[in-house]
């Protein structure tokens, strides 16, 4: 019979002994695990989890800090091109002032030129007029001479009548184109000639 009662019993359930075993088993190594593994695990978890939220963080304070970099070198940016969009405007405005300074010059320097110039050539032509009224003088006191026939070799009376003679001559120049006050010219000179006789 006992093989019988033997034979009859369950194959699925295991015997109380071992089942008391495996319980008791199972209770150490739960408190093993829950004892030691366990917080360990979950300071690892922590750990990591810290990590990433850390490396989140720190990547959003890079990314924050980047951002606030690329807007400083965008606004020196912006300033650098306004400061140096003011330097060309001076720049201009000041080469615009040199060259009205120059030309100012150019222009003070070309009228000095010119009435130097000018007064150069009135000297100049002062100084023919006064060869040409010399020479004319002793051309003219020479004629007279021979028309009157006796010399005029006084200075003072040669000297009025080489006066009086280009008087005469320039008189005519700026008279009428008809002829006649050159005529009346020549004719004053011969009368004038004789008068210093």
């Amino acid at each position: 019979m006992s093989i019988l009662a033997a034979e009859t019993h369950n194959p699925l359930i295991p015997p109380w002994g071992e089942i008391i075993i495996g319980l008791i088993a199972f209770g150490l190594v739960f408190l093993v695990f829950a004892r030691f593994v366990a917080p360990r695990f979950e300071q690892v978890f922590r750990a990591r989890r810290e990590a990433i939220e850390g490396g989140i963080e720190r990547a959003e304070a890079m990314q924050a800090e980047a951002k606030a970099a690329l807007d400083q070198y965008r606004a020196q940016l912006a300033e650098a091109r306004t400061e140096a969009a003011q330097i060309r405007d001076q720049a201009r405005a000041e080469g615009q002032q040199i060259l009205e300074e120059l030309r100012a010059q150019a222009q003070e320097e070309s009228a000095r030129i010119i009435a130097r110039g000018e007064e150069q050539l009135a000297a100049s032509r002062q100084q023919v007029v006064n060869e040409l009224r010399g020479e004319i003088g002793v051309l003219a006191v020479d004629l007279a001479g021979r028309v009157v026939g006796e010399s005029l070799e006084d200075s003072a009376r040669r000297s009025g009548t080489v006066d009086r003679f280009l008087d005469q001559l320039e008189g005519m120049a700026a008279g009428s184109p008809d002829g006649r006050t050159a005529r009346g010219g020549a004719t004053g000179s011969s009368v004038y000639v004789q008068g210093d006789r």
